[in-house]
C-alpha cells in the first residue's frame, strides 16, 4: 500500500479547477505532521493553509513552476490548484540545520495524505521567501520554506527507469519521471 502511494505521489502541474478542498480536509493533512519525527524534538514548522480562489492565485503569482519545461508555461490556465499549505520555520523555536529536513518529512507526509483521499500537489520551492512572508503579512520568525500545491490532477503521469537523462520530459499528453534504477542507487559493500 505504501508503495502504490508513493508511485501516486508524483508532482502535478495541472489540476481541476472545479473540485475544492475545504479547510477541514487541509487541517487533517497537517494534523497529521505532528506524528512526524523532528530534529531533537524541537518541531518548528507551522502552517498556513489557503483554499480560496483570490489567496491562491495571489500565492500561484509568487512561484515559478516546471524548470526544466519552462515553455510549457505550467501550470496552464483553468489548471490552477485550488489551495495551498504553506509551511514555515519558526525562528524562535529553531534555527538549526536540520529544519530543511523536517520541512521534507512533513511535506511527503501532507502529500500522501492528499493521495490516499484521491488529490494530488507538488512542492514549490521555487519562491521568493521575503515576497510570501510580505503577501502573508507574516512576522519576522515566521519564515516560508516550501509552499505545497494541492487540487484534483488531471494529468497522466508516468515513471519509467533512467536511460540517459532523469530530466522530466512531457510526450503525447503524458508527463514523463526517469527514475534511476537499483542498480545504480544500491551501494553494496564486500
Amino acid at each position: 500500500m505504501l508503495k502504490d502511494l508513493l508511485k501516486r505521489n508524483r508532482s502535478t502541474r495541472g489540476f481541476d479547477e472545479t473540485q475544492k478542498i475545504d479547510k477541514e480536509t487541509l487541517k487533517k493533512w497537517i494534523s497529521y505532521t505532528r506524528y512526524c519525527g523532528s530534529a531533537s524534538n524541537r518541531q518548528p514548522l507551522k502552517y498556513c493553509l489557503f483554499n480560496e480562489k483570490k489567496d491562491v492565485e495571489g500565492l500561484l503569482s509568487l512561484t515559478k513552476w516546471a524548470g526544466a519545461l519552462p515553455e510549457e508555461h505550467l501550470p496552464k490556465p483553468h489548471q490552477h490548484p485550488v489551495a495551498f499549505i504553506v509551511i514555515l520555520q519558526d525562528t524562535t523555536i529553531s534555527n538549526g540545520r536540520f529544519v530543511m529536513t523536517d520541512v521534507g518529512i512533513a511535506a511527503q507526509t501532507i502529500l500522501l495524505s492528499a493521495v490516499e483521499e484521491g488529490y494530488a500537489g507538488c512542492m514549490i520551492g521555487a519562491f521568493d521567501p521575503n515576497k510570501v512572508q510580505t503577501y502573508l503579512h507574516l512576522e519576522d520568525h515566521l519564515v516560508p520554506c516550501l509552499l505545497i500545491a494541492l487540487g484534483k490532477g488531471r494529468e497522466s503521469i508516468q515513471l519509467i527507469d533512467h536511460t540517459d537523462s532523469i530530466q522530466y520530459y512531457r510526450k503525447d499528453g503524458v508527463h514523463y519521471v526517469p527514475k534511476r534504477t537499483m542498480d545504480e542507487i544500491l551501494v553494496e559493500k564486500e
